[in-house]
């Protein structure tokens, strides 16, 4: 049995994609500071880690003549296979052309989701993951809500929904697997400091 199946499932990179939602400049501007910097660095670790290990990066933005594009350090790291989904509903699931992006590699059931807001646009775009059939996984520490109460609250909403509530580096390591890994060198790299 894959353990992308198991009772506690691992990140597998062969099965995985990452999702960034709405890492936006307007949107970020109204993130607590000192936490944004950190979310914005595990989400720069998790896009380079990606690229070192051929799993498909897929970003969205909402509204983003209100909000701005992606934030400059993180769309600058993103590679250029697809353009962001752009939407105005909060869930990804039911913006045109997400679903397109997602399944286009139809053997990749795992969605490791970052970004903003973790209470409104994650929280609704990992329900309709789930309710599509991926295996979704949140690292806690690269999402982000203005508020850190609701980022709390939905956490612990996911782990009660079967969402797997993880961490940047427990992702890059999953992805890993092992430490004779070629690419081990450059994804350990990123997670030193």
């Amino acid at each position: 049995m894959s353990t992308h199946q198991a009772q506690m499932p691992l990140c597998q990179r062969a099965f995985s994609q990452l999702l960034i939602i709405d890492a936006q400049e307007r949107l970020a501007a109204a993130m607590p500071p000192d936490e944004l910097d950190r979310v914005v660095a595990n989400i720069n670790r998790l896009i380079t880690a990606a690229k070192i290990l051929g799993i498909p990066v897929i970003a969205t933005q909402h509204n983003s003549k209100g909000l701005g594009p992606i934030i400059e350090s993180i769309r600058a790291n993103m590679p250029r296979v697809h353009e962001p989904t752009e939407k105005t509903a909060f869930s990804c699931c039911t913006a045109p052309g997400f679903e397109r992006n997602i399944s286009s590699h139809p053997d990749r059931r795992q969605l490791i989701v970052v970004g903003m807001e973790a209470h409104i646009c994650i929280v609704q775009t990992v329900s309709g993951l789930q309710r599509w059939g991926y295996q979704v996984f949140v690292p806690a520490d690269a999402i982000i809500s203005r508020k850190t109460a609701d980022k709390e609250n939905v956490l612990e909403r996911m782990r009660h929904c079967g969402i797997q509530v993880v961490c940047t580096e427990s992702v890059g390591f999953e992805w890993l697997g092992d430490s004779t890994d070629a690419q081990f060198r450059d994804v350990w790299s990123l997670f030193k400091n």
